[in-house]
């Protein structure tokens, strides 16, 4: 009794391992995100498993019921559509109900598409960290970009790729960065450069199929000269605007810092 988490691939079936189809055969119940689309990964390998829907809309019911199964006896697997389960996919309900009531829970290796977009980015990967989708209003996103650490990982819809990395130009052109797309699958992709160059490239031409963007450590090349967003600062106090409430609604909008911003306009 108890649950194996089992990532699955994200886009090449041939990627599943050996362990994960034998935690499937194993397995008397296989929980998962779409039981069409699992159904077409067991079928291409002979495993004949039951198959139990589990979805965000029904995290807390269906993890209350088969925390109760394994309770009896039961071998539960978790699987999410592509790549590994609570990694911007269902399953944290569960692993935290199934630790809670004392149950095991093994976590079995395989494909991440972050991690593969890491390494396939060719940017540092000794310090990094994953964001899951990146948020969709410019404010928000403009504190993600701009935060300060290492490798920044993250999914992003194809049709928000041209604005998020305009965005990115606005705050900091030289960033490296890649726009890693359909990884895994027949047309994979991955393009490499600076955020002003991948910006100029996707202006008027979504990627197409899933993306993973990931950017590397912000350039240095800002903190010899003036932030980003200073000429939009100066427009807004010209047509008549408060230094410091305009730097406050540049700041919002593209993540950087109201102080340094005011302190430029003012020197």
């Amino acid at each position: 009794m108890g649950l194996t988490v089992c990532p699955t691939p994200i886009g090449n079936f041939e990627d599943v391992t050996l362990r994960v189809l034998a935690a499937l055969r194993d397995a008397d119940v296989v929980a998962c995100e779409d039981t069409r689309r699992t159904r077409t990964l067991l079928d291409r390998y002979g495993v004949n498993a039951k198959l139990v829907s589990y979805h965000e809309h029904n995290e807390e019911q269906r993890s209350a019921e088969l925390v109760e199964k394994m309770r009896a006896g039961t071998n539960v697997a978790l699987v999410s559509d592509a790549g590994m389960p609570l990694v911007s996919d269902p399953g944290y309900v569960l692993v935290r109900a199934c630790v809670a009531a004392g149950l095991p829970v093994e976590v079995l290796p395989g494909p991440s598409a972050a991690l593969a977009a890491l390494v396939a980015s060719a940017l540092p990967a000794d310090r990094w960290r994953f964001v899951g989708f990146l948020p969709r209003k410019a404010g928000e996103l403009g504190r993600v970009l701009a935060e300060p650490g290492g490798t920044l990982i993250a999914f992003e819809s194809p049709k928000r790729v041209p604005a998020t990395l305009a965005l990115l130009a606005e705050i900091d052109p030289q960033r490296q960065a890649a726009v890693c797309r359909e990884l895994t699958k027949t047309h994979e992709e991955v393009v490499r450069g600076s955020a002003a160059e991948l910006a100029a490239r996707y202006a008027d031409a979504p990627p197409r199929g899933e993306v993973v963007l990931v950017f590397g450590p912000p350039s240095k090349a800002e903190d010899d000269g003036p932030p980003a967003g200073l000429e939009q600062v100066r427009r807004l106090v010209d047509a008549g605007a408060k230094p410091r409430v305009a730097a406050q609604v540049v700041a919002e909008l593209t993540g950087g810092s109201v102080n340094r911003l005011y302190s430029a306009l003012t020197e």
